[in-house]
């Protein structure tokens, strides 16, 4: 009879285990999710062609201008809240593939630019991402080299295995000056496995969340700017540092 309660309790005890992990992981790995106005952006318009697949966005531009460029999502945001991002930057004359992430984390999936890579061999590429994005595009970027013309960070900055250093990429990197997500002491780190020749861009008044379109992020510092002109000025940087490159 005691055996048969013990059992009863290691029984009781594994479910309610079991059941707090599973709270634990929903509350941890829900996403954040996009706003209207990137559903909106989701559409086919303005000369610019969307199309989705269980890998990536794709923004076709009518006319191609200039290179194309591959996104990382930041951590826990599904790709579809970058769209209004990518759609301008299309607009402007550039293919723009937002990678999707199992579980919307890169870190699970750095090699994403692989496919869409393979898919478009007669296009040159740039690589980048928003926060943790950014962290996995530097890795892959150090390791792949000659299949890229640059990096881009959008609050977000390489760590020492994503060391561009020694690369002949271009780089750019923007930060809103008002981003308490980003930790300062390792973005400032992750400057010494930069090139000399890195573009700094500070937003004045954006915040972390800000460079999506899926609305406050915990933690986070308040914007003196509002997301649009916020994504403006990352897309007219954007543009500035692509028409730049070697």
């Amino acid at each position: 009879m005691a055996n048969s309660k013990n059992k009863r309790r290691i029984i009781t005890g594994l479910i309610l285990v079991l059941i707090a992990a599973g709270v634990f992981l929903w509350r941890y790995l829900t996403p954040y999710t996009p706003e209207e106005s990137a559903e909106t952006a989701l559409v086919t318009s303005g000369g610019v062609t969307v199309e989705q697949n269980d890998n990536w966005i794709s923004f076709e531009p009518s006319v191609t201008l200039g290179t194309s460029v591959i996104f990382y999502p930041g951590g826990l945001v599904k790709a579809e809240a970058y769209a209004p991002l990518a759609k301008r930057v299309a607009e402007a004359g550039h293919p723009f593939y937002i990678a999707r992430m199992p579980l919307n984390l890169a870190v699970i999936k750095g090699d994403a630019a692989d496919d869409i890579i393979r898919v478009h061999p007669q296009q040159s590429f740039v690589l980048g991402g928003h926060s943790l994005g950014g962290v996995m595009a530097s890795r892959y970027a150090s390791e792949h080299p000659d299949q890229l013309e640059g990096v881009y960070f959008l609050a977000s900055y390489p760590d020492e295995k994503g060391s561009l250093k020694d690369t002949t990429l271009s780089v750019l990197s923007l930060l809103g000056t008002e981003d308490k997500v980003v930790d300062r002491d390792k973005y400032n780190e992750g400057r010494s496995f930069l090139p000399g020749n890195t573009v700094y861009f500070s937003i004045l008044g954006g915040n972390h969340a800000q460079f999506g379109s899926y609305g406050p992020q915990k933690g986070d510092g308040e914007a003196a700017i509002t997301e649009e002109e916020q994504q403006t000025r990352t897309v007219r940087a954007l543009l500035d540092w692509l028409g730049n490159l070697r």
